[in-house]
């Protein structure tokens, strides 16, 4: 590795996760949010701007940009409470990018999903005030996201040209059909990252991306088990889709598309969420190319508020061995270009 990466001067976090104080306050009020609440009461650096800034100021010329922190809004409020969390969210995002930009130069906005004409509002409104791209959970209520109710707020966001953080959401659902929940936090630790593959997986067979070629999608944690398994996709589903699949069950299969699979996977984002795991994170790279890899850390959910995962984050990165002008890309450059609105297909 160079030995003038460490000087390189700008570092833009792409993916960090805030409650704005306005927001907090409100969702302290949604009784649904009680539960996951409990963690994140103790979690200062996530609605605390002054410990936010504290720890934000031991990593030099470190910026981030802001993406709503969970729980998903349609996830703890009915289709009109999440509506108005949305807004709420959204404002908090546009407001604190405009009184700080020196340290939040861009906002992700989120959208509450099940009202497709409220959705599409909330997405223009949201672009109006500066957002940059817009984050979606992995499903809505047990939903995927490639369901036709939804498809009419793919359109808007695809004719927006901006980008989509694509988060999984995962509560502790059982792993085994004889228990009731997910035992051991497995849900959280390899759950997270299935979900995101399925996700993507689902928009890849759906023919969503087919119907819209220039969409951009960021995928958190790497892709989720996607740039390990890309043997998998090439075999199974390039080479030999259908065959595991009887005749009666022909309604499972995907519609015909227009390049093979392993090309559509290949044209998402990857992340460096990785927790500091310098394999994983030259494996997606591998995947991915450099081109479609950001630094991103998931601050602040570690056990420092967030300075470790940006700590452990950055020392991954440099443990790749690459070039000074490879680091600038995946640092900040790739983030910049990304956050730009874009009609370039993608394949």
């Amino acid at each position: 590795m160079d030995n003038d990466q460490t000087s390189e001067p700008h570092l833009l976090d792409a993916w960090t996760h805030i409650f704005p104080q306005a927001y907090f306050a409100k969702l302290n009020t949604v009784s649904n949010a009680s539960g996951p609440l409990k963690r994140w009461m103790t979690l200062r650096s996530l609605y605390d701007l002054d410990e936010r800034f504290r720890l934000m100021d031991q990593f030099c010329g470190y910026k981030q940009i802001l993406t709503p922190s969970m729980p998903a809004f349609d996830e703890i409020a009915d289709p009109s409470e999440a509506q108005t969390l949305a807004r709420l969210m959204n404002d908090g995002l546009a407001a604190l990018v405009a009184q700080y930009p020196d340290r939040f130069p861009y906002f992700v906005a989120g959208v509450s999903l099940m009202n497709a004409k409220a959705a599409c509002s909330e997405i223009q409104r949201a672009l109006d005030m500066g957002a940059i791209g817009f984050q979606l959970p992995s499903h809505v209520q047990g939903i995927p996201l490639d369901d036709p109710r939804f498809f009419t707020i793919w359109d808007t966001l695809a004719a927006s040209g901006r980008p989509i953080w694509l988060h999984p959401i995962r509560g502790p659902v059982p792993d085994y059909p004889t228990e009731k929940k997910s035992k051991y936090e497995i849900w959280w630790c390899f759950g997270w990252p299935y979900e995101t593959t399925v996700a993507l997986s689902r928009l890849v067979f759906s023919g969503l991306l087919d119907r819209h070629p220039h969409l951009r999608i960021l995928t958190h944690h790497m892709g989720g088990m996607i740039p390990f398994f890309a043997g998998r996709i090439e075999q199974g589903w390039g080479l030999e889709m259908g065959a595991r699949t009887p005749p009666s069950d022909a309604d499972l299969l995907p519609v015909p598309l227009r390049h093979p699979a392993l090309t559509y996977f290949k044209a998402y984002f990857g992340d460096t969420a990785l927790s500091g795991a310098t394999g994983a994170l030259r494996c997606g790279l591998d995947f991915f190319g450099i081109d479609h890899v950001m630094f991103a850390s998931d601050f602040p959910f570690d056990a420092e508020g967030g300075s470790y995962l940006v700590r452990e984050t950055l020392k991954s990165i440099q443990g790749l061995g690459i070039s000074a002008s490879d680091f600038a890309r995946i640092a900040n450059r790739n983030a910049q270009n990304f956050s730009r609105p874009s009609f370039t297909p993608q394949f």
